[in-house]
């Protein structure tokens, strides 16, 4: 019995910004669970190489940042008779610099990117899913959603605000049966963070402030999203789940 808590057979899921990185390690974990996945991007050429390491994905391309572009991908995808049951909104970007050096248009993207697009897709989708009662949606945080680190105080704005957002929809949205919730991965070896994971100091520091003492892997943010997409999770609501190692608990 409790097995199928975390059954995902016969569920579809969305998983923006999911050709690498963390959005790509959930979408094969969310396979593994028995959901079908659909991977997006803005690059068809990616996504097209990510879709063929999970059997039976599909690509919907689209950028996350605009609301129109957003809005009828999503329809259209609908109105094939193929409803989305759980929203990964994964897509971000990251850009480092002293705050008093920090450039006004880069300030904008990591806006559009890192919370706009959560707004765009959340409620585009969501949209079919109040009428359906039911649905999950898991939004991508970050420690930074708790914590500041120096050179990185926007993106650290941009992943506060995808925690209130995510309390927002958990608020709105409740009463029609979706549960909204967010995880907050500690410092994972990706893309987003080659730099780091490449600076001997940094990853010195790391090991030291993190009481597991590494870098997290990507696999291990999986678990945590099918918990979430799962009927395990029905009555969590508005949630934020750390998955960092206990950085957020120590001093």
């Amino acid at each position: 019995m409790s097995s199928n808590l975390f059954d995902l057979g016969g569920r579809r899921a969305l998983v923006t910004g999911s050709s690498q990185g963390i959005g790509l390690a959930l979408a094969k974990g969310l396979a593994q669970a028995g959901a079908s996945v659909i991977l997006n991007g803005r690059d068809g050429t990616k996504l097209d190489a990510a879709a063929a390491q999970i059997p039976g994905a599909e690509t919907l391309a689209f950028d996350a940042t605009d609301h129109d572009a957003v809005r009828s991908a999503i329809d259209n995808f609908e109105l094939s008779g193929r409803p989305i049951d759980i929203l990964v909104n994964n897509a971000g970007t990251q850009f480092r610099t002293p705050l008093e050096d920090f450039p006004a248009d880069a300030f904008e993207r990591l806006l559009q990117t890192n919370v706009a697009s959560v707004f765009h897709v959340g409620q585009a989708v969501a949209r079919h899913m109040i009428g359906r009662g039911r649905g999950k949606i898991i939004n991508i945080g970050s420690v930074q959603t708790a914590l500041a680190r120096p050179g990185i105080a926007p993106y650290t704005a941009t992943k506060g605000a995808v925690g209130n957002l995510t309390k927002g929809m958990a608020t709105d949205w409740a009463k029609y049966g979706l549960q909204c919730n967010a995880i907050a991965p500690g410092y994972f070896d990706t893309p987003l963070n080659a730099a780091l994971v490449a600076d001997p100091a940094f990853t010195a520091w790391l090991e030291k402030r993190t009481p597991a003492g590494r870098w997290g892997k990507v696999e291990e943010l999986v678990g945590a999203c099918v918990f979430l997409a799962s009927d395990a999770s029905s009555f969590v609501n508005g949630h934020i789940l750390y998955v960092d190692g206990g950085i957020t608990a120590s001093i």
